[in-house]
């Protein structure tokens, strides 16, 4: 019989177990190696029955077993312990606390999707993943900040394999009050609601959830109640699902009524309002309009209310290709906003304005929510140093007259919360050479450049912790091959081969990711006879556990999946390579450290960053990756190998594929595997324990989410704060009033005439030349601009390259036409051929950037001495 209704029924602590639920309901049991422990000890056989979630936990231990916990001093002292622990975690002064003042009161993050725990399943994969971690991290380093999400139904799909190896999709249902949270309730008791207009006068409810992450509280709407009808019921379904409208919709809920749910949040629990609002991804973008929304109704006009916003702002973009940017049909976007809709206050062209492609290439009849989320951010940033770099390009467009190095797009490479992703193994042996806490600060704080103690570690033990990882994986593995063979159909009679899948003495490569066709899951297939023949070898076998997920509406994704799980099923070869369906955070912390090689081949530079290597390595495992996303950036042959690309603008795909597959082949069969399997005098292959030691000491620092959220705070959220509160009405006002002006008056501002104090085309190392340039202003003033100097090498076509940048300073008054004259003076620090050039731009102390304003004037071809100097 099928139930009708549901309830959950939860335990009555007896008095000395209460702390449980309090430590059962803060996440930071997900990184918290002795609470899990402690939970693991209320009931061994219930705790792993319960997926290692202690509120599914606690619904499950028998009330005798707790009535027994409660009268066990041993236990108690030890819950007591865990418990203090936790509240001078939630309350003691951290890294943030111990900065200079002038930091942002509060931060606001919004993402589409947290990856915190298995528990709570709100993610689809690497941005998630990294939403989690950067919470985490804020958590371990005092950081204020607020996490806005929303909570879907359905979270993303569970994947399966049919007897045929096809992806197939599974989505359960999510009881809220199964799950780590808790409702926002008024002070009444009541549950929290914010509400959005829909067209029609039709209205989109939701509640607010909260899952406690450490110190950091992220906040989680959910669509699905009474008062909303059968289709804003579901708009909070599943992460990514749906057409155009539907995700429109959740991305208005998680934007705007996100807002809505930190200022409902803040007023009822009285957490400081955010000064900076953080937008992982262009999902989030709409949060920019309702903070408009806001200070319109307060009295502003619409550009001071932007200006006002922008400069709270931080944007992030993790997209290297535009196809993987979410774009509206503008008639969609305008029949949500407007006198009928949602923001009635803000005119709806000047909302589809902030998301018009404008520059070449764009489609003027859609919606961007990267380019809004651009425009609504006075600071932007990508994801890696090639990243940004890739982003400036893609962007360019926005910034007409600008070397695509002056796009004010900077970087901030991700990182990965050590304290979730290393494994206990490690982190044990870490304690034991430094000390618990020092172990632990050096993963979730970090700061140091260097983690020198790992040379202290011997190599017997370096090779034993390995082994030891890789066995774990081995027993790991074949659990779930097991598993997922009886779910596509096969008899327990048919599965004995299963007991010799892999060898915990094999060289073991991991590949788990989603499965886009940029990421090239099948890669290694290229050539199946050779991949066979390093399978198989007799005295230097390989083996690869891989893993992944195609999008459900990705066939092409899902061809990729059922190709290489054929070649998996091959009875040849299955013993040494096997594909796990069902590819989460739980898997992944067993995988990255039981593997000796992460391997990553993307079409570069299409991995944006590219995380699960820095997992990888933080548990001694080493990196074979083409040179893309964040390997790009600190690969050294100390940490790994990279495999070389095939960039030739000549090469078709199927021939690219073909070289950089066969280098793959070559690194592994030359390099890799001898190196694996050589031994020293002493047995152990020295070769290998040093690379491992190089990446733990080196590469460990620098991937910690400590260090990445470090430099947030420094690079962006500080100055993000000085801006918002600079940025006053009246200031927003006299800001936004001057850009106008600017803007009006720029057709006038010209250079005109350019001369130099040098004669020849040659110049001595440490000479200077003096500049004198001729500009006209139209309306504007010497105050509103700034001419400056652009000098550099120059390439065969005369272009300046790694310029510096000298601004002019005006002498005399305007003559009688109304022209100016500026003055200065170039040095030559630098050999070869040489080129300066003049430009002028806006200027204005609270611009983040000279390209805010989106224009400069540049000489004309007659402007004098071939508009600047060339020297050669």
């Amino acid at each position: 019989m099928k139930a009708i209704r549901r309830f959950t029924v939860r335990p009555v602590l007896p008095e000395p177990l209460r702390p449980l639920s309090e430590l059962a309901h803060n996440l930071r049991w997900s990184w918290h190696a002795e609470t899990r422990d402690l939970f693991q000890s209320v009931d061994p056989e219930a705790w792993g029955a319960a997926g290692c979630d202690p509120v599914r936990l606690l619904g499950r231990v028998r009330p005798a077993r707790l009535a027994e916990l409660s009268g066990d001093r041993r236990f108690r002292r030890r819950l007591n312990a865990v418990a203090d622990d936790l509240d001078d975690y939630l309350t003691g002064d951290r890294w943030y606390q111990a900065q200079p003042e002038g930091l942002p009161r509060a931060v606001a993050y919004f993402s589409p999707e947290f990856g915190i725990t298995a528990a709570l399943p709100q993610y689809s994969g690497g941005l998630g993943i990294l939403a989690g971690d950067h919470l985490k991290a804020a958590s371990d380093l005092g950081v204020p900040l607020v996490g806005v999400g929303l909570l879907y139904r359905h979270g993303y799909f569970r994947q399966t394999l049919s007897r045929d190896g096809w992806q197939q999709e599974h989505y359960p249902v999510l009881d809220p009050n199964e799950l780590p949270l808790s409702q926002v309730a008024e002070a009444d008791g009541t549950p929290a609601r914010v509400s959005l207009a829909l067209p029609g006068g039709r209205a989109l409810h939701a509640r607010i959830w909260l899952a406690q992450v450490g110190r950091v509280p992220l906040l989680l709407l959910d669509s699905d109640v009474e008062e909303n009808d059968l289709g804003a019921r579901s708009v909070t379904d599943r992460l990514y699902g749906g057409g155009s409208e539907h995700r429109l919709l959740q991305e208005m809920l998680l934007g705007i009524g996100g807002v809505r749910a930190v200022r409902t949040y803040c007023r009822l629990t009285g957490h400081p309002e955010p000064e900076v609002f953080h937008t992982n991804e262009g999902h989030a973008g709409f949060l920019g309009l309702e903070r408009i929304a806001e200070l319109c109704a307060r009295g502003l006009d619409f550009d001071a209310a932007l200006e006002s916003v922008r400069g709270g702002t931080v944007f992030t973009t993790h997209t290297p290709v535009p196809a993987g940017i979410d774009r509206f049909e503008r008639d969609l976007i305008a029949g949500h906003f407007g006198p009928d809709a949602e923001l009635p206050g803000i005119e709806t062209p000047r909302i589809l304005a902030l998301g018009t492609e404008t520059y070449p290439g764009g489609e003027p009849n859609l919606f961007n929510m990267a380019v809004m989320g651009l425009r609504l951010a006075q600071r932007a940033n990508g994801v890696s140093l090639l990243h940004g770099q890739v982003s400036r390009e893609m962007f360019a467009g926005l910034w007409p007259g600008f070397d695509t190095e002056e796009v004010p797009i900077t970087s901030v490479t991700n990182g990965v919360h050590a304290p979730t992703w290393v494994a206990p193994e490690v982190l044990r042996l870490g304690a034991r050479k430094i000390g618990t806490q020092r172990a632990e600060d050096a993963l979730a704080v970090g700061g140091s450049e260097r983690w020198d103690s790992v040379a202290d570690i011997p190599d017997q033990e370096i090779w034993e912790l390995r082994r030891t990882l890789r066995e774990q994986l081995v027993l790991e593995v074949r659990e779930r091959l097991g598993a997922s063979w009886r779910q596509r159909g096969a008899g327990n009679a048919e599965l004995g081969w299963i007991d010799g899948v892999l060898d915990p003495d094999v060289l073991t490569i991991g590949f788990a990711r989603r499965v886009p066709s940029y990421k090239r899951l099948t890669l290694m297939l290229r050539d199946q006879g050779r991949l066979r023949e390093l399978l198989l070898h007799p005295e230097r076998p390989v083996q690869i556990v891989v893993a992944g997920k195609a999008h459900p509406a990705d066939d092409s994704g899902k061809r990729l999946v059922q190709e290489l799980v054929r070649f998996a099923d091959d009875a040849r070869v299955r013993h040494r390579i096997v594909f796990l369906p069902d590819y989460g955070m739980a898997m992944a912390q067993r995988l990255y450290p039981g593997c000796d090689i992460w391997l990553n081949n993307p079409l570069r530079p299409l991995e944006a960053c590219g995380t699960s290597g820095m997992k990888a390595a933080l548990n001694g495992c080493l990196n074979l990756s083409v040179l893309d996303g964040w390997w790009d950036e600190w690969f050294r042959p100390d940490f790994g190998w990279a495999i070389p690309t095939a960039d030739g603008t000549g090469l078709d795909v199927e021939r690219r594929d073909d070289i950089e597959a066969a280098a793959l082949y070559d690194l592994l069969e030359q390099r890799i595997a001898p190196r694996f399997y050589e031994r020293g005098r002493g047995g152990l292959p020295d070769r290998w324990i040093q690379m491992v030691r190089q990446t733990l000491t080196l590469l460990g620092p620098k991937v910690l989410a400590g260090r990445m959220v470090r430099e947030y705070v420094e690079r962006l959220y500080a100055p993000a704060a000085c801006s918002h509160r600079a940025l006053t009405p009246d200031t927003a006002g006299e800001l936004a009033g001057w850009k106008a002006r600017v803007r009006d008056a720029w057709h006038a501002v010209s250079v005109d005439h350019v001369e130099t104090t040098e004669t020849t085309a040659t110049a001595e190392l440490g000479a200077t030349v003096g500049l004198r340039v001729r500009v006209g202003l139209g309306a504007l003033t010497p105050d509103d601009v700034e001419v400056q100097a652009v000098s550099g090498r120059v390439d065969a076509r005369d272009r300046i390259t790694d310029a510096t940048i000298v601004p002019l300073k005006p002498a005399g008054t305007p003559d009688l036409e109304g022209h100016r004259l500026y003055e200065g003076r170039l040095s030559f620090d630098r050999t070869g051929p040489y080129g300066c050039t003049v430009r002028i731009l806006p200027a204005h102390r609270l611009l983040a950037s000279a390209a805010e304003v989106g224009v400069v004037a540049l000489p004309a071809e007659d402007a004098g001495e071939g508009a600047g100097v060339l020297l050669r």
